[in-house]
């Protein structure tokens, strides 16, 4: 009972801990915005150094969902309408939620890396000796060009038609379904409320990956184990508050 109590204690200490960081990065944001050269370094390490992998996932996951829908459509015969099934679930669901994973898993990990080698080889203690602010100097940018990077590469993965290519690819050139009929489809049932609700998932998803990243980071023991250790819990926390988060703003959104 007191094990369970203590753990419980020490969550919530956490989490208080998590939250007055995140009003501290908050505080610093304008002063990373007055660094564009720092925060475009940032964008290109957390966004165009992700954009591979965001790509190459987006045509794998729109083929397996080509190929998955096509045989129940069909049974059905509603085969025509493959293209609403896989621009719909993509631009909805996977489009964010896959891109976010990916995101925590390539991004995260690395900010959480980053961060956490920089603090146990005393970099941030000499940052504070020289008067720099160290959540101003390297958090902030860092919050910030997840925030930002995070719903163009959503973007990319569900709106900019790499998922959307890769289910045609499978279901117009190797299943036969008509190549008309596949982009009418998805022009007439994908409304601006399915893209704005996707973006509004991006945006949440690339804060919540971004602030555990530079929490863990930031907060690692000053030890290659420490590190270590931030970078898994950046991995396994950031993913679990995306499936969660998934389900509350699903919920929202389509209430």
């Amino acid at each position: 009972m007191k094990g369970s109590m203590s753990i419980i204690t020490d969550m919530l200490q956490g989490l208080g801990r998590a939250q007055f960081f995140l009003l501290s990065i908050i505080g610093a944001i304008p002063s990373a915005l007055l660094r564009p050269r720092l925060l475009i370094q940032q964008l290109y390490t957390v966004g165009v150094m992700s954009l591979i992998i965001i790509v190459i996932s987006g045509s794998f996951v729109g083929m397996v969902l080509a190929l998955q829908g096509y045989r129940t459509l069909v049974d059905f015969g509603a085969a025509e309408s493959l293209g609403v099934f896989v621009a719909v679930v993509i631009v909805r669901e996977l489009g964010p939620v896959v891109t976010a994973l990916l995101f925590a898993g390539r991004a995260g990990s690395a900010l959480a890396a980053e961060i956490g080698l920089m603090k146990a080889t005393d970099q941030l203690s000499g940052m504070e000796m020289m008067a720099v602010d160290p959540i101003k100097r390297v958090i902030a940018p860092r919050f910030v060009a997840g925030l930002i990077a995070m719903p163009l590469l959503s973007m990319i993965f569900a709106m900019m038609a790499i998922g959307i290519a890769g289910g045609h690819a499978i279901g117009v050139n190797l299943l036969g379904v008509d190549d008309g009929a596949y982009w009418s489809q998805i022009h007439s049932s994908l409304h601006w409320e399915d893209v704005r609700d996707s973006l509004v998932k991006s945006a949440v998803f690339g804060a919540a990956v971004s602030w555990i990243a530079v929490y863990q980071g930031y907060h690692a023991a000053p030890t290659s184990e420490g590190v270590s250790r931030a970078t898994t819990s950046t991995v396994v926390v950031s993913s679990l508050a995306i499936l969660a988060l998934d389900f509350i703003l699903t919920a929202f959104m389509f209430h």
